[in-house]
């Protein structure tokens, strides 16, 4: 089984700003824009609010309600109007999605997603950023593959449910896939009664890749059983043993700037799995 860490959403590159954290502790991952898609920002909805106000004054109108959104991975059911049988969905093509398959990701595998997250204050009626918050990486979702389709193989009467997704559209690209997510959760072979795909509802300091005092956001605090021993594979873009530090019972890592889907081979770290599972058991 893997485990893959995906960076996923706004960041200084895509959308130009970080996520916001809202002041009770609420936070909200951000789509990236993609002139593509067929969703606008503004039909999206969050905490019974539409999505279009708040990304037009985060990143001071430069993207407005009516710029379209790649919403992927797409994990809340209530964020669009859906159709009967819908199921959570992420979509991978290009370089990241040959890392996958590369690495044997499919079925069972279980992604946790994290992106780049700001705690923001309401001044005026407007969302500003709050002035002594830092950006830092924080992890926001997780999804376990029920199913991987290629999507240059599929007949399109079928998973009509899944024609709005943005990767939908694409099958002239041979290595456009996507992934359908568990209706429950699995562990050890054992069907759970915890959802398979789902957001974490607000922050907890659990959550937080950023090491608490770090200068930089990739620089990263993990648990002490991401530390790679000498039988054992780092986690994929960081190979270069100089990259990683045991401190105090916990594992530092200076985290790859570049990369999207991260994988660590769980059966090599099983203490790795148990640390997710246990984040979305505690947390959600």
């Amino acid at each position: 089984m893997k485990l893959i860490l995906s960076r996923k959403g706004f960041d200084s590159s895509a959308g130009g700003v970080p996520s916001p954290i809202f002041p009770d502790g609420q936070m909200l991952s951000l789509p990236i824009p993609d002139d593509q898609s067929v969703i606008r920002y503004g039909d999206i909805r969050y905490f019974g609010g539409s999505m279009g106000n708040l990304v037009a004054s985060l990143t001071k109108q430069r993207i407005t309600a009516d710029h379209h959104a790649h919403l992927d991975p797409d994990l809340i059911k209530t964020s669009i109007t859906r159709s009967r049988g819908w199921q959570p969905l992420f979509g991978q093509t290009g370089s990241a999605q040959s890392h996958l398959r590369n690495n044997g990701v499919g079925p069972g595998d279980l992604f946790v997603f994290f992106g780049l997250f700001r705690t923001v204050e309401l001044q005026d009626g407007v969302w500003r950023w709050a002035k002594e918050s830092n950006p830092k990486h924080v992890i926001w979702g997780w999804m376990q593959v029920d199913k991987k389709l290629r999507l240059a193989e599929m007949d399109p009467f079928n998973y009509s449910w899944a024609h709005y997704h943005p990767h939908w559209g694409r099958v002239e690209d041979t290595n456009n896939h996507l992934y359908v997510g568990r209706r429950n959760l699995e562990m050890g072979g054992n069907k759970t009664k915890m959802p398979g795909a789902g957001v974490f509802p607000r922050f907890y300091p659990q959550l937080q890749l950023t090491a608490p005092d770090a200068d930089r956001v990739s620089l990263w605090q993990l648990p002490g059983c991401f530390y790679p021993g000498k039988s054992q594979d780092p986690l994929t873009y960081h190979k270069d043993r100089k990259r990683w530090r045991k401190t105090g019972g916990k594992t530092e890592l200076m985290a790859a700037a570049r990369g999207q889907e991260f994988v660590l081979n769980g059966d090599q770290y099983p203490k790795a799995l148990d640390w997710a599972y246990g984040l979305i058991e505690e947390l959600i």
